[in-house]
């Protein structure tokens, strides 16, 4: 937890702060200072992590990547999370011909790969933020939509739910009173652990030029400028890989602190009984 912590409290230090700097500019191009080393310092200004073949500032650029990747994350998470509660709970809660159709489109997603199947459509509509992370959204729901409906076919055979039945409580109300509560806590737990996924899915797509483009900056984009620099410069290529790992490790090591096993309170029963 405390690894953890650490590596999150970097980077969000690293996206919060840097842009309040006096010295931030995440676009300027200088090419007389391009390729400087970290730390070094030109007319009274430190570039504390050096400079691309550009001359851009890479502590400004890799802090506004930064800000790029995780609003893409966040918001394909939550679209993610919101498809895939709605439609696992509607499976789990009615069954029937809905519970079939809703996972038989569920194992169909799963049967293509996610990364090819958005590299062939980012490639037919062209590279575009709003469109890449739709596309992150929509081809994401499958793990949450399993697990609410797991959980959701426990739930609706439970005490408290069968009992507001027999008081007349119809289906939205039961899902939106009984189930949703329950199931909401493990679905934040499972988007802690997909948020990491997204993140390198997307850096893996502006590597390959079909994510953010430039000059906005990209961590996958900027491992790719500097992959030509790897013998002479290797730092271009090595601190955007190096807060890729920061994020997704941390977010990952924090989703598993807060599994079932080590959190008590996320037992389906224990919770279902307090409602």
């Amino acid at each position: 937890m405390a690894f953890a912590a650490t590596l999150l409290s970097a980077i969000l230090s690293l996206i919060i702060v840097v842009p309040l700097l006096p010295s931030y500019d995440a676009f300027s191009q200088d090419i007389f200072n391009s390729l400087l080393r970290p730390g070094s310092v030109v007319d009274g200004r430190t570039y504390w992590l050096g400079t691309d073949i550009l001359g851009r500032d890479i502590l400004s650029r890799l802090a506004l990547a930064g800000r790029v990747s995780l609003a893409i994350a966040l918001s394909a998470v939550v679209i993610s999370l919101f498809i895939g509660v709605t439609l696992g709970l509607l499976a789990g809660y009615f069954r029937g011909i809905t519970e079939n159709v809703i996972m038989g489109i569920a194992d169909l997603q799963l049967a293509v790969p996610r990364i090819l199947l958005i590299i062939a459509v980012t490639a037919v509509l062209g590279p575009d933020l709003v469109t890449l992370t739709i596309l992150l959204g929509l081809t994401s729901w499958v793990s949450y939509g399993r697990v609410a409906r797991a959980m959701a076919l426990s739930l609706r055979e439970r005490e408290f739910v069968l009992s507001a039945i027999t008081q007349g409580a119809g289906p939205a109300w039961n899902i939106r009173k009984h189930l949703l509560p329950n199931v909401l806590p493990q679905m934040l737990i499972l988007g802690s652990y997909e948020l990491g996924q997204i993140i390198v899915i997307e850096a893996a797509l502006s590597y390959l030029g079909l994510g953010v483009q430039p000059p906005m900056p990209s961590w996958g984009l900027m491992i790719n400028e500097g992959q030509d620099w790897l013998e002479i410069e290797p730092w271009l290529a090595i601190i955007p890989g190096v807060a890729i790992f920061m994020l997704v490790a941390g977010s990952q090591f924090l989703s598993q602190r807060f599994t079932p096993e080590g959190a008590p309170d996320t037992d389906i029963t224990a919770i279902g009984s307090r409602t």
